[in-house]
């Protein structure tokens, strides 16, 4: 009898350590929207993403950094247009119909992001990511992780895309 309440008692912790870890799962887990561009994979907080269009018409704009696409009417809104691949020094490749815009909200600034190709909308563990190795460092990414396909996943650092200077005259 005393075995059985000592085996209940192991049991009842061991039930209540994993429903303090999956507790703490969901606090440290983002809902983040994975995408590439450039050859990396990249992922940032669904909390910044309005929508994904493709095959919307850009007007290109006089005088502006050449990573600045241009502006899109959307709906009414006018629009800035970033190529994160060009932004981050990246060759440039032409669009293909995998290519899309993402709008995003920024610190209530509307910006597009040109990107290769969106993947996919998962939960990241930010207790998980690491700094990258800044020899390796890019523009635009302020962490890594590892996916659980083996693929790095860079963190798109969506803040510094309307911080920066260059892009603020713009945006």
């Amino acid at each position: 009898m005393a075995e059985e309440l000592m085996q209940e008692e192991l049991f009842e912790e061991e039930v209540e350590s994993q429903n303090k870890q999956e507790e703490k799962d969901l606090t440290d887990a983002e809902r983040c929207l994975t995408f590439e561009s450039g050859g990396l994979v990249m992922y940032m907080s669904t909390s910044y993403v309005i929508e994904i269009i493709n095959d919307h018409s850009i007007t290109a704009l006089p005088m502006v950094p050449h990573f600045v696409k241009g502006i899109i009417n959307l709906r009414g809104s006018i629009l800035p247009v970033v190529d994160i691949r060009l932004l981050m020094d990246r060759e440039a490749e032409e669009y293909t119909s995998k290519t899309c815009i993402i709008v995003l909200n920024i610190d209530t600034v509307p910006i597009g992001i040109i990107v290769d190709k969106v993947r996919q909308v998962i939960d990241i563990d930010t207790s998980e990511v690491q700094p990258i190795p800044l020899r390796n460092r890019q523009k635009l990414c302020n962490g890594m992780i590892t996916l659980d396909s083996g693929e790095v996943a860079m963190s798109f650092d969506a803040a510094s895309l309307v911080q920066s200077s260059s892009t603020s005259e713009v945006v």
